[in-house]
């Protein structure tokens, strides 16, 4: 079963300092029947304006991935974490038992984009813990790239450790190319295309998919991933419980 939710669809909060779009129901959006995916419970495509954040403030028994797609984006932390991350860079914050922490824009005149994505982790009351790591393009480059993975001790391939049985691949496909991806009978599949244009071909069908588009998708067959634009499409696709 694949489920489209094309970018019109998602919520938009606009805050003048700061433009999401939530994927599921987070702050002002509340959507019982959008509460999350699985063990996936936020997934938001956020802009920063220059010189603006999220001040410092408290989180608990959650896993936070966070990808910087364009521009720089400052992390602070209660563990003593100070970094800025360059465009391509992943950071995984275990919050565990407990961590305050602060995401904001250091340029004074360029945005910063980037995505969060909150997950349960496989237990509570974990020790807080940090990581980050910038991922080149051509490690990308028409394939599934392992960013972040729960799964063989500390990660698949050089992914950055989640606590939790998850792995998020990163991928730049070039125009005309294409992937296959094994969709397991007892796993979830979560895929959002973050530019370009893809079409995405399984037992349920074609579908084409847009900038900001994303598919939901479960007991479904092996899926065939091309992209069909004129330039390269780039992904995000997440395998979880």
């Amino acid at each position: 079963m694949i489920k489209v939710v094309t970018s019109e669809e998602r919520h938009t909060s606009d805050r003048g300092w700061i433009h999401s779009e939530f994927s599921f129901s987070f702050a002002d959006y509340d959507d019982p029947s959008n509460a999350h995916f699985g063990c996936l419970l936020a997934h938001n495509d956020n802009t920063l304006m220059p010189q603006e954040g999220f001040k410092r403030h408290p989180h608990h028994d959650l896993e936070i991935v966070s990808y910087v797609i364009s521009g720089k984006l400052k992390h602070t932390d209660s563990m003593g974490t100070e970094q800025v991350l360059e465009p391509g860079t992943v950071q995984v914050m275990s919050a565990g038992t407990g961590v305050e922490h602060s995401e904001t824009n250091p340029s004074e005149d360029e945005p910063v984009r980037f995505l969060q994505m909150w997950f349960l982790p496989s237990q509570r009351m974990l020790k807080p813990s940090y990581t980050n790591q910038r991922f080149e393009q051509q490690a990308q480059l028409n394939r599934l790239c392992p960013i972040v993975s729960g799964q063989g001790g500390e990660g698949a391939e050089g992914a950055l450790h989640i606590s939790q049985d998850v792995t998020c691949y990163l991928t730049q496909l070039e125009s005309g190319k294409k992937i296959m991806y094994p969709q397991h009978e007892d796993r979830r599949t979560h895929f959002f295309l973050i530019s370009g244009h893809v079409e995405i071909t399984c037992a349920d069908g074609n579908f084409n998919l847009k900038p900001g588009d994303a598919a939901r998708i479960r007991k479904s067959c092996d899926l065939q991933i091309t992209s069909t634009g004129s330039e390269s499409a780039e992904f995000v696709l997440v395998d979880l419980p």
